[in-house]
C-alpha cells in the first residue's frame, strides 16, 4: 500500500500548476484514498475563486492517475480551505458539529490500521503534550500517523501542533478534510469552533462529535491513529471503545498516589469496556536542572512502574518534567521535532511502540 501511494504521489507530482510548481511540491494533496483498484483524493484549493482555473488541473490529475498500472477508477474533488466571506469564526463550510449521535454498533474507520487511545483518570498529568509528541515522533519514524483531539471542551492541540487555519470541506457537505502539520493528519474540535468560546454541550452533542470526528472526516491511509482524551470515564471515552475498534489505550500518569488513584480508574473503565491496556506511561518523572544536572523528582518516582507491575501491565516510559517541553508545546513546534533528552525519550516511546506493533 505505501509503495502504490508512493507511485501516485509521484504521478500527481508531474500535474504542473498554473502559476509553477506541482500539485505535490505544493502540498495541495489531501484525504489520498487506496481501495483495491479505485483510487479517491482531494485537490485544495485557495478559494472558490480558484476553481475554474484549476479545472483543467484537476481533469490533467485523474488522467495521469487513471493511466497507472492496476488503477481502474479515480475521482480527484477540489476544495476551497474557507469559503469565501465564511466569517473567521465560523465552522468547516456546510458542516455543523455537534449533532446527536445516530445508532448502531462499532465501526471501522477506512484506511486506519490502529487506533490508539492516550487516557488518564485525571487532568493536569500531562496526557495532550504525550499525545502531541507521541504522534510526531512516530511521524519521524515513518509511519502515517493522525492525531484526533478528542477533548471536546478543552481542546489544546491546535496549539500544541501550531495549526490554526480551519479543516475544509468535500463538495458533498459532509466530509471533513483534515489538516497536517510535522507529518501529522490532525483534527480538533478547536479548529470548528471559536477558540475564545466556551462548548456548553450536554453528554449526547459530545458523543455526536465525537462520532462526526471519527467518521466523517478524511483521513486517508493511516498506520495509527492517536486520539488524544478528556480526563475522567465518561461519554467520550465510552463513545469512543463502543463506537470504533480501539487497538488499545496508552495511561498516561504522574508518579504521586492522588494521580494513580484515578489512573486506575481509567484502567477499570477499559477494562470493563473490553479495551487491551497496552501499557503505563510516566510523565514528569523526573526533572534535570540545566545549570548544574542534578536531578530532582518533584512528583515523586518510580510510582507508576510499579503499579504496571502489580498489574502486571507493560511498563512504556519515563518521560521527563522540562521547561523545554512546555516552551515547545506552547509554541506549536513539539520537542520531538527536534534532539536532546526530551525528544530522545519520546522518540525511544514510539520505536517501543512501533517494535511491539502496538503504532
Amino acid at each position: 500500500m505505501t509503495q502504490q501511494r508512493d507511485t501516485i504521489l509521484a504521478c500527481l507530482a508531474g500535474v504542473p500548476l498554473p502559476g509553477g510548481g506541482d500539485l505535490v511540491s505544493r502540498d495541495m494533496i489531501r484525504a489520498l484514498q487506496i481501495e483495491q483498484d479505485q483510487v479517491r483524493f482531494v485537490i485544495e484549493i485557495a478559494g472558490p475563486q480558484d476553481a475554474a482555473a484549476m479545472e483543467p488541473v484537476r481533469r490533467a490529475a485523474e488522467q495521469a492517475v487513471g493511466r497507472l498500472p492496476g488503477v481502474a477508477g479515480v475521482s480527484a474533488v477540489m476544495t476551497a480551505h474557507q469559503a469565501s466571506g465564511q466569517p473567521s469564526g465560523g465552522g468547516a463550510p456546510n458542516l455543523k458539529i455537534g449533532r446527536h449521535p445516530t445508532p448502531g454498533g462499532a465501526a471501522r474507520i477506512a484506511g486506519v490500521d490502529r487506533i490508539l487511545a492516550v487516557a488518564s483518570g485525571k487532568g493536569g498529568v500531562g496526557k495532550s503534550t504525550v499525545s502531541s509528541n507521541l504522534a510526531v515522533a512516530l511521524a519521524r519514524q515513518g509511519r502515517r500517523v493522525g492525531l484526533l483531539d478528542a477533548d471536546i471542551y478543552g481542546p489544546s492541540q491546535p496549539r500544541m501542533m501550531g495549526v490554526t487555519k480551519r479543516p475544509g470541506a468535500a463538495p458533498d457537505g459532509k466530509t471533513i478534510i483534515p489538516l497536517q502539520a510535522h507529518g501529522v493528519t490532525m483534527m480538533s474540535i478547536g479548529l470548528m469552533m471559536d477558540p475564545d468560546k466556551a462548548v456548553i454541550w450536554r453528554g449526547p452533542m459530545l458523543m455526536g462529535a465525537l462520532q462526526q470526528m471519527l467518521g466523517q472526516v478524511a483521513w486517508g491511509d493511516l498506520d495509527v491513529l492517536i486520539v488524544d482524551l478528556p480526563p475522567g470515564t465518561g461519554d467520550v471515552q465510552m463513545t469512543l471503545c463502543q463506537r470504533s475498534h480501539v487497538t488499545g489505550a496508552l495511561i498516561v500518569s504522574t508518579p504521586q498516589d492522588v494521580a494513580l488513584l484515578d489512573a486506575r480508574k481509567a484502567i477499570d473503565m477499559f477494562k470493563t469496556l473490553k479495551t487491551p491496556v497496552l501499557g503505563l506511561i510516566e510523565n514528569m518523572s523526573m526533572y534535570v536542572c540545566p545549570n548544574c544536572g542534578h536531578e530532582a523528582h518533584i512528583f515523586g518516582h518510580g510510582g507508576v512502574r510499579a503499579e504496571a507491575e502489580k498489574l502486571g501491565l507493560p511498563f512504556l516510559a519515563e518521560l521527563p518534567l522540562a521547561l523545554d517541553v512546555r516552551v515547545a508545546g506552547d509554541a506549536g513546534a513539539p520537542i520531538a521535532l527536534g534532539d536532546g533528552p526530551a525528544a530522545d525519550a519520546y522518540a525511544a516511546l514510539a520505536a517501543r511502540l512501533v517494535a511491539g506493533g502496538m503504532a
